[in-house]
Order: C-alpha cells, then sequence, then structure tokens
C-alpha cells in the first residue's frame, strides 16, 4: 500500500467537525483508538478497519486518567511523528490527538473530572491490580465514541477484560459497533504492546515464558484437562523464573464473566489471563482455551 498523507488534528473539535462532514457525506467509519508507540498490532487493527470502512481514523492520546501509578504513565513510550509515519503506511485518513483540558473543555479542575463507572466487566484481575484503570478507560473511551460518532471501533484481543468493558459502554451508548481482532505476537509468541519497546533483548526472550504458559494450558485442555487448579497450576510452572514477578494467573469462563463457580472442575472453555512483571516492565496476555491461537 502507497503512503498517502493523513489530516492531522491536535484537538477532538477539530476531528470531530470533519468527521461531522464524513457523516454528512454517508461515508463509513471505522475508528481505533490508541495511546501512541505504534507496533505492528496496532497497524493491523487499523488494515482491517481500512477493509471495512470508507474513512479511517486514528486518536493517539496517552490518558493520565487510566494510569494509577505515575512512573508508568512517565515512562510510557512517545514519538508522535513516527507513529503518524506508520499510519501513512496503512492507509489511515485522519489522526487526532488532544488534552485533558480539549477532551473535558467544560472541567475547569482536571482533577474534578467525573469518572465513569466501569460496570461489572471490571471486577477483578485488572480492576483489582490496577484500581481506576478502567474508570479512567471508560471515561475517555466514552468521549472518544462522542468525539468520532457512529462508525466501527477496532480493539485487540490483548486487552481482553477491557474489550468486555468497552463492549458494555458501546451497548450504554448505543454506539459504536466494536471489532475484537486478534492479537499480534512477536517471533516468540510475546503479545505486540508499546511496552515491550521497555524490555531489553534478554527481557523480551524471558517474556515469551508468558506465551508458552498459554499454550501449554490450552494443550491441557485440548487433551481433557478440566481441572482449574491444574491449569493454573500449569501455567505458573513455566512463568517460574527469577525475572518473572507473576500477579495473576486466572480462567474465566467468558460466556459467564460475572457468575465465576468456585467449582474446580471446568465445564465451559475458559479464557485464560495473565499479567506478570519482567525488569519492572508490566506485560499481560490471554488465550481462549477452546481454540487454536489465532
Amino acid at each position: 500500500m502507497n503512503s498517502t498523507a493523513c489530516v492531522l488534528f491536535d484537538t477532538p473539535q477539530q476531528a470531530r467537525h470533519w468527521l461531522q462532514q464524513q457523516h454528512h457525506n454517508n461515508r463509513s467509519i471505522g475508528f481505533v483508538p490508541t495511546m501512541g508507540a505504534l507496533h505492528d498490532g496496532h497497524l493491523s487493527l487499523v488494515k482491517q478497519a481500512r477493509k471495512d470502512n470508507e474513512i479511517v481514523c486514528v486518536s493517539i492520546f496517552v490518558n493520565p486518567l487510566q494510569f494509577n501509578n505515575p512512573d508508568d504513565l512517565d515512562k510510557y513510550p512517545r514519538d508522535f511523528d513516527l507513529d503518524v509515519k506508520m499510519l501513512e503506511t496503512v492507509g489511515c485518513d485522519m489522526v487526532f490527538t488532544g488534552t485533558l483540558e480539549t477532551f473535558f473543555p467544560e472541567i475547569h479542575d482536571l482533577s474534578k473530572i467525573p469518572l465513569e463507572d466501569p460496570g461489572a466487566f471490571a471486577q477483578g484481575l485488572e480492576g483489582e491490580f490496577r484500581p481506576g484503570h478502567f474508570d479512567g478507560v471508560k471515561t475517555i473511551v466514552k468521549r472518544l465514541f462522542e468525539t468520532v460518532g457512529n462508525c466501527k471501533a477496532y480493539f485487540g484481543t490483548k486487552d481482553f477484560q477491557q474489550t468486555l468493558v468497552i463492549k458494555s459502554l458501546a451497548q450504554e451508548m448505543g454506539y459504536p459497533e466494536i471489532i475484537v481482532c486478534p492479537t499480534q505476537r512477536e517471533v516468540n509468541g510475546l503479545a505486540m504492546s508499546s511496552r515491550n519497546q521497555l524490555l531489553t533483548a534478554e527481557q523480551k526472550q524471558i517474556a515469551g515464558k508468558i506465551f508458552q504458559a498459554l499454550t501449554k494450558a490450552r494443550a491441557a485442555w485440548q487433551q481433557g484437562q478440566r481441572d482449574a487448579s491444574r491449569l493454573k497450576h500449569l501455567m505458573l510452572e513455566e512463568l517460574d523464573h527469577p525475572a518473572v514477578d507473576v500477579e495473576y494467573v486466572e480462567l474465566r469462563d467468558p460466556q459467564a464473566w460475572h457468575s465465576q463457580s468456585q467449582a474446580s472442575l471446568l465445564k465451559n472453555p475458559p479464557q485464560a489471563l495473565i499479567a506478570a512483571s519482567i525488569g519492572g516492565v508490566r506485560l499481560i496476555d490471554n488465550a481462549f482455551l477452546g481454540e487454536e491461537f489465532s
């Protein structure tokens, strides 16, 4: 695909005006919200949006509201110019960014931005280990959806719990249509993430253990293992390394997220979810055990 220059907007207000014109002309819109530091995982979402829609837009905004750790926010990689160049190679039409001031112009004291209740899907896992995270995610994504209007919005499976929170938000708002796309992976299986830039080459290799743990659990499930404690043990066994600090290893039924049984034997294929830190870099990944990896 040939590179084409993106239209760039510094504020959501400018972007909204441009998008309203596209809506007026009845052009279908695909939207990919990001925090920048783009990689092939993000670009795969843009490519899918390009296939499905006449117009593709991307937001780039490192959202302070979703970081419960200020150091994590400070360390988050940023390179807007490089991001735009990458987006131009995959057919993105428009990129917009902003600040908390421009996303919430009606709020004079930014410390008092009213946060959205992320709902039941936010309970446990990321919601437990990153208190306030999903409140901040839902608050900014709602404002992003209000900026873009009716569209198809694209998210990656890597942030599985987030996709459930976002789908619930879209249902509340009545738009947009949420498209969840497969996780893109490095050669060793490590899920692509902007945070991977913060890992050394050796740490990246060690981080491949997360995918290996999921693979091990999936193989056991396919071979008939239905004991949740045994499946978790297999994953923890694979993650047992001095450089790996495990936060959680969980199994959830994606069809019954709210009513998790404490029974040791699983009836339905579960989603296996892992969060671990390597060299102080927090990584998450997941896999549905009932089918092959995408």
